[in-house]
């Protein structure tokens, strides 16, 4: 099963995605981290995050690049937090798939959830502020909208999470 998350910033959407993969009867559970990190805070913020993670029974990947490359244990429980940053990751990075951004995590994304038991995708709702942004933003906002489209279309439930309250969108509760 593959449900998408989305939702602005604070939304609640990650709360939400967690209590999805807490909900599940199965006990291998796999946390995608994509935030790359930058400076000695980003890597305490990490380590915090990761300790928090071990202890709601998270085996914490770092994945910032190629998607695809991961391997996920059939039958496993995976989070993947969060789209936003991967899709970044992947346009600007050393080492990202740059142009084929797109098609590489889409490719990722379609490979987990086949051999996962259920796979929880969390990502940012794009552009709904309203706000003119300069054309490099908008060509990431035009990606990650694309990436969150196209997981849609084949996701088995789409939930928008605003003020915490999920709002289901396409699949059954």
């Amino acid at each position: 099963m593959l449900i998408l998350v989305m939702g602005g910033s604070a939304s609640g959407k990650s709360e939400y995605a967690e209590s999805l993969v807490a909900a599940s009867s199965i006990h291998e559970r796999y946390y995608i981290a994509t935030m790359m990190p930058y400076d000695d805070e980003c890597f305490r913020r990490i380590e915090r995050h990761r300790a928090m993670r071990a202890q709601k029974g998270f085996i914490t990947v770092e994945k910032y690049l190629d998607l695809p490359g991961w391997s996920c244990p059939p039958g496993a429980v995976v989070l993947l937090e969060c789209m936003s940053n991967l899709v970044a990751n992947e346009m600007y990075a050393d080492g990202g798939s740059r142009e084929n951004t797109v098609r590489s995590i889409l490719a990722g994304v379609r490979s987990i959830a086949g051999r996962a038991a259920l796979l929880v995708v969390v990502s940012n709702e794009v552009f709904s502020d309203g706000i003119d942004y300069g054309p490099e933003t908008n060509r990431y906002n035009s990606r990650l909208a694309r990436v969150n489209r196209e997981i849609a279309a084949f996701a088995d439930q789409v939930a928008e999470v605003a003020a915490g309250i999920p709002i289901i969108h396409k699949g059954a509760v």
